[in-house]
């Protein structure tokens, strides 16, 4: 059986009870959620949302990298948003390690590749490095005044969703 059919079996019953169609592009809450790619999260459900109410990003460790903040324009600028919460989370195996560690484990399955240049954008505050992403995001000179931005910590074991900062674009 080729690798990808049980997706592929699995979208057509989607298809068949398909209800999105229409759907508009923009944010129909206003929101852009970042969070981290974390299996054990479930952003729409989390958050009280359905399909078409946000934006909705995800990478490891929920961080703002240069393409989460390109999308972030793009989002704030065009697609309704004028809310982003950054949504870190318990547990998280960024949390739990260093971009050294995270190179001398991949060292022996990558001998030839150069990973002194990779930066794996790790969290050894996550507090901290939450509050300087959604610096980030305020700073940036696309990223319209009136937008409010909220640092979140959400609990895996629990399902609380803890406000740590609040605060406007400029």
């Amino acid at each position: 059986m080729p690798v990808f059919d049980d997706l592929l079996n699995a979208n057509r019953s989607y298809q068949a009870g398909f209800e999105l169609a229409g759907l508009e592009a923009t944010a129909a809450k206003g929101l852009a959620v970042l969070t981290c790619m974390d299996s054990r999260i479930e952003p729409l459900q989390m958050l009280g949302l359905r399909p078409g109410d946000a934006k909705i990003l995800r990478n490891a460790g929920a961080r703002v990298t240069d393409d989460v903040l390109r999308t972030l324009v793009l989002a704030v600028n065009l697609l309704g948003v004028d809310r982003i919460a950054v949504v870190a989370h318990t547990d998280c195996r960024m949390t739990k390690t260093t971009d050294d560690a995270l190179r001398d484990e991949l060292r022996p399955r990558y001998p030839n590749t150069d990973l002194d240049k990779w930066d794996f954008l790790t969290v050894d505050d996550q507090p901290t490095v939450l509050r300087g992403d959604v610096e980030r995001i305020v700073l940036c000179d696309l990223i319209p005044d009136e937008v409010v931005i909220g640092a979140f910590v959400y609990d895996v074991n629990s399902g609380e969703l803890r406000l740590v900062d609040e605060r406007d674009a400029r």
